[in-house]
């Protein structure tokens, strides 16, 4: 039985076993810039908001926390306000958030991927891996001879094992809800904030003298 002979193996044969490595790579590209995306539009870190564990809050650019509210039971996020009044008097609200009652964010309770599109993305990057392996496959059933086989088989193995961690958490979790949090869907706050923005907005048009009579205006 001779031993293993690199000098044996085509150039097609590592080339295809270096695609599908690199491939695996490739695919956790795509998903962590899927996660860095979905952190972005909770307002996460990249947006200046930082979560912290110990308190279960968030902190904003400007030193302020932002306490649970309300937990979705169908969406399964959790959501976070500021105070109203610190936030209606902060310098930069303007560039943070348009509503009056604070500003809001959710974070997933689930790790990640957890929402429905946080699965899709989760789902390309692990098909991003399987076609990875199409190239060595079918380099191995042309029949490369024994040193090419191994190589292409260490490979894909590798490839698969690397890959373990993008094919875990695609199912939802078991189920966790937050106890003590008021349960709340998604169209109870937005009806609440349509409900709020006449009198929002006759309060930031109107003001006292705009409602007094000419000639009423006191003596000096």
């Amino acid at each position: 039985m001779t031993g293993f002979s690199a000098s044996a193996v085509g150039v097609e044969a590592w080339l295809a076993s270096g695609y599908c490595v690199a491939v695996v790579g490739l695919a956790y590209v795509i998903d962590a810039l899927a996660r860095r995306a979905a952190s972005v539009s909770e307002g996460g870190i990249s947006g200046g908001f930082a979560y912290h564990s110990d308190h279960d809050a968030w902190r904003c650019p400007q030193d302020q926390w932002l306490w649970p509210q309300s937990f979705d039971p169908e969406n399964r996020v959790m959501r976070y306000r500021g105070t109203p009044a610190i936030c209606n008097a902060c310098p930069v609200k303007d560039t943070c958030t348009t509503s009056f009652t604070g500003r809001e964010i959710q974070r997933s309770i689930d790790s990640w991927p957890a929402s429905e599109a946080a699965r899709f993305h989760r789902g390309i990057a692990c098909a991003v891996v399987i076609l990875g392996l199409v190239w060595p496959l079918g380099a191995a059933l042309t029949g490369p001879g024994p040193d090419a086989l191994l190589v292409l088989a260490v490979a894909m193995v590798v490839a698969l094992l690397l890959s373990v961690p993008l094919w875990s958490h695609l199912r939802r979790n078991a189920v966790f809800i937050p106890e003590g949090v008021v349960h709340r869907s998604l169209d109870e706050p937005v009806a609440e904030r349509e409900a709020a923005a006449p009198a929002v907005a006759r309060r930031r048009s109107r003001y006292g003298s705009d409602r007094r009579e000419p000639g009423t205006e006191t003596a000096r």
